[in-house]
């Protein structure tokens, strides 16, 4: 995530004051579980589908279901839904969390 914020006064470094640009870039996008492509149908659950299935799935058969959508996603895009291509990208950045090691709490 990139922000941007206009600032008047000296900048690092030089000696005159002057309007310049900040720009900010986070180090973590947020997470693919408080997003949602689409609409807004799973976000009003209690528990989303897919922290379901990662409950009660093993990790490769979750990683399987993540793939599969992946792949579903990205054959139909341009097709059927025009947030396809959008859904891909948020399976992907699921699976790609998914084998992030995570620290424990």
């Amino acid at each position: 995530m990139v922000t941007t914020k206009k600032r008047r006064g000296r900048p690092p470094g030089s000696r005159n004051k002057v309007e310049y640009t900040v720009t900010a870039i986070s180090s973590k996008p947020p997470s693919a579980d408080t997003r949602q492509v689409g609409g807004t149908h799973y976000k009003t659950m209690g528990v989303q589908p897919w922290e379901a299935m990662e409950t009660l799935l093993t990790y490769d058969e979750f990683m399987g279901f993540l793939k599969g959508n992946m792949i579903k996603y990205a054959m139909r895009q341009g097709l059927k839904d025009p947030a396809d291509a959008e859904k891909f990208r948020h399976y992907r950045q699921k699976y790609l969390e998914m084998l992030t090691p995570r620290v424990m709490e």
